[in-house]
């Protein structure tokens, strides 16, 4: 459960976020979570913020939260932003476009700390579709232990907790939490906890928007990579 994200187009997206070690990741495989249209719930200026923890004992906090709606091909799509810090502790922000329903990613922008604001070309899309294949069969790794209340920083909530004995990891999720209904996980890894329910979540990518630059990207990443320790 160290490695990322479920849409491997958001890899690219979320690039800068991904140099960081995989265990300071915000439990991004949450996309991998078992039935994930059914335990994605948008609501609009709603979100979650979350604690991260590494095995070592590094933190790190991080954002999910819808911010905006658009009509896609007459469904509703919401746009889903995740923040979180690099490693200068700056924050990088990226928000896809999801059709509800299908979890269809159908936009996607990033926006580096500092940088304007870039969206992806539409054939980055296609990326994801071996990551829909993996998220299928990482879900059958993943079974219901039951019903469970548990307490987090953010409060007490009544959770489905699942469990991954490939994996030794556990997950609690509630209908409760926008947009994903993580509430806690624990890994080999570390484990990340909510601990605020945010209720006046608003866009946070600012200025222009410009279409991608791979060039510019990778110039970024190597900007953004960990210096080695002398």
């Amino acid at each position: 459960m160290k490695r990322g994200w479920y849409v491997l187009a958001l890899v690219a997206a979320f690039a800068l976020v991904a140099t960081q070690p995989a265990s300071a990741q915000m439990g991004m495989d949450m996309f991998k979570r078992p039935a994930i249209t059914k335990v994605f719930h948008p609501v609009v200026g709603r979100g979650a913020a979350y604690l991260s923890t590494d095995k070592d004992g590094k933190t790190r906090n991080s954002e999910i939260s819808i911010v905006g709606k658009d009509s896609v091909d007459g469904k509703d799509g919401f746009w889903m932003e995740f923040v979180a810090d690099d490693h200068n502790g700056k924050p990088v922000v990226g928000k896809a476009l999801i059709t509800l329903g299908d979890f269809q990613f159908h936009r996607m922008i990033v926006q580096p700390a500092g940088q304007q604001a870039m969206e992806l070309p539409g054939g980055a899309m296609s990326m994801a579709e071996p990551g829909k294949a993996k998220m299928e069969e990482f879900s059958n790794d993943w079974n219901s232990v039951g019903t469970e209340t548990i307490t987090v920083p953010a409060g007490t909530f009544s959770c489905e907790h699942w469990r991954n004995n490939k994996n030794n990891a556990d997950s609690w999720t509630s209908d409760k939490i926008t947009p994903l209904g993580l509430v806690k996980e624990t890994h080999s890894g570390g484990g990340m906890v909510l601990i605020k329910v945010l209720d006046n979540a608003t866009d946070r990518i600012t200025g222009p928007v410009k279409q991608f630059d791979m060039q510019q990207m990778m110039q970024q990443l190597q900007q953004h990579q960990p210096k080695p320790q002398s």
